[in-house]
């Protein structure tokens, strides 16, 4: 690692170049959107709702089209923001280091520029994959050079739909309310923002609060040294956790899983080229359906180091084709049965995913059933069904969601979901792979919006243009003393 001056003055440098290069890049420059506002408060031409890597990108990107009146609200504390310091438990990123998005293809601000600048060329070339906590700093480093900034600890409660197609948004800010106007909404509220995590009715209500966590929650992982812990599911997450528990000390932890054979083939490798993360959303929905039923069935496996992690614990135990009847609770201890046998545990982390479901969305929950699923647009043939899927917002080619019945809820159109609902509709799961393709899309279509609502005004403002370019006095000066002559 270099000496702390050397890439303290490394780093500077490589903001200086970022500046330059946005410089290089800035035309046209003019900022163009009109201001609006509604009885005297101003109207912002976009409300970002999460400040992690993917708001402050779609953010980033809507400044380079010099849409500027944009807002940024996260519910968490300042770095914070996104899950790779709350809930994500790996140690490195699961892209490859390669990885780019939040850069807009600017080489100078790209993560292998930070790196080099901070730890040296012969570090990135060292380097297997990114350490999640760098991959955090590396976008608050983005962040804070191209000057997004980020309104925290505001929490979203509703969209409220006003006449004029305005959307207010109210948010919890520092124990007050607040209640902004916008003509754009874009929710970039990662995986949670199609539904809720699930944990099962059979442990939920079962067990006391205390004694089980989803592996998104908060878990206090020290707590559980010398505690046996059981962990229900068999995807990342469900090992990370298992990783985490036995790394502070657990007496023992067994996972089990319902599926008889741990998937060994990651379908989020195949789908990294440009043809299918550019185009993906260009094709018709009968091939979207099928790329994406083989895609969720497939399930996405551990990756290698993260399994890894677990088995090098001799107090680590897998248990396959799991089928739970029951879960107890009684005299301090958690009680799983399964067929003809019964096991105690201290703890229980539950693996389980989450449940697509728009009406659990606080922000949404005044207009969820006017959103089209894929059930409503969508009937696949006999052997394709998959009702996880049809429970999916079928979004237009640009993020917006769209309605159930058409006429009756247009303002929709200004309501954008840049979330892991998208990825049916256009294979952006709000992660960093499709980063660089979806902000594109995502960006075009507010900044069309926002050219097309004005278009008159715009029309007006050309023919009252009367910059002079040309100034023909000289020319009839030199005709004048021509004639005299």
């Amino acid at each position: 690692m270099l000496a702390t001056n050397k890439a303290r003055d490394a780093l500077i440098e490589l903001e200086r170049r970022v500046r330059f290069e946005l410089d290089c890049l800035g035309y046209p420059a003019r900022q163009w959107t009109i201001p609006h506002n509604q009885e005297g408060e101003p109207v912002h031409d976009a409300v970002i709702v999460g400040g992690g890597q993917s708001g402050t990108s779609i953010a980033f990107r809507l400044l380079r089209e010099r849409v500027t009146n944009v807002r940024v609200l996260d519910r968490n504390p300042a770095g914070l923001e996104g899950p790779w310091l709350t809930f994500a438990r790996m140690h490195t990123l699961r892209t490859p280091k390669t990885v780019t998005g939040p850069d807009l293809g600017l080489p100078s601000l790209s993560v292998r520029a930070w790196w080099e600048a901070l730890y040296g060329a012969t570090s990135w070339e060292e380097l297997n994959k990114i350490p999640r906590e760098l991959w955090q700093a590396y976008l608050t480093w983005v962040r804070n050079t191209i000057g997004v900034e980020v309104s925290n600890g505001a929490e979203v409660t509703d969209i409220e739909p006003l006449a004029g197609g305005l959307l207010a948004v109210h948010a919890r800010r520092n124990g007050a309310t607040e209640k902004l106007l916008a003509r754009n909404v874009v929710l970039a509220t990662g995986i949670e923002g199609s539904g809720r995590w699930s944990v099962p009715d059979v442990i939920a209500k079962a067990l006391p609060r205390e004694r089980y966590a989803h592996t998104a929650e908060p878990i206090d992982f020290a707590a559980l040294a010398g505690k046996k812990v059981a962990v229900i599911g068999a995807g990342a997450s469900a090992f990370d956790n298992a990783a985490m528990a036995l790394e502070n000390g657990a007496a023992s932890v067994h996972l089990f899983a319902r599926r008889n054979k741990l998937p060994t083939v990651n379908p989020n490798r195949w789908m990294e080229f440009a043809g299918f993360l550019r185009h993906f959303g260009d094709i018709d929905d009968a091939r979207k359906w099928r790329f994406m039923k083989i895609i969720f069935d497939m399930n996405q496996p551990p990756p290698q180091d993260t399994f890894d992690r677990c088995v090098r614990h001799s107090n680590f135990f897998v248990q396959l084709g799991y089928q739970l009847e029951r879960v107890g609770f009684d005299a301090g201890k958690i009680s799983l049965t399964s067929p003809g046998r019964t096991k105690t545990f201290d703890f229980l982390i539950a693996g389980t995913g989450f449940t697509v479901d728009l009406a659990t969305r606080p922000e949404l929950a005044r207009f969820h059933d006017k959103i089209a699923r894929w059930s409503d647009r969508y009937q696949p043939p006999a052997g394709e069904e998959h009702p996880q899927l049809g429970a999916y917002p079928y979004l237009s080619p640009s993020f917006q969601f769209t309605e159930k019945v058409a006429g009756s809820a247009p303002y929709l159109a200004n309501i954008f979901s840049y979330t892991f609902a998208a990825m049916p509709s256009l294979a952006c799961s709000a992660g960093i792979s499709a980063l660089k393709f979806g902000l594109d899309r995502i960006a075009t279509g507010i900044s069309r919006g926002l050219f097309v609502e004005d278009a008159d005004a715009h029309l007006q403002s050309l023919l009252d243009y009367d910059e002079q370019e040309l100034d023909p006095a000289a020319l009839l000066e030199r005709e004048t003393r021509g004639n005299v002559a």
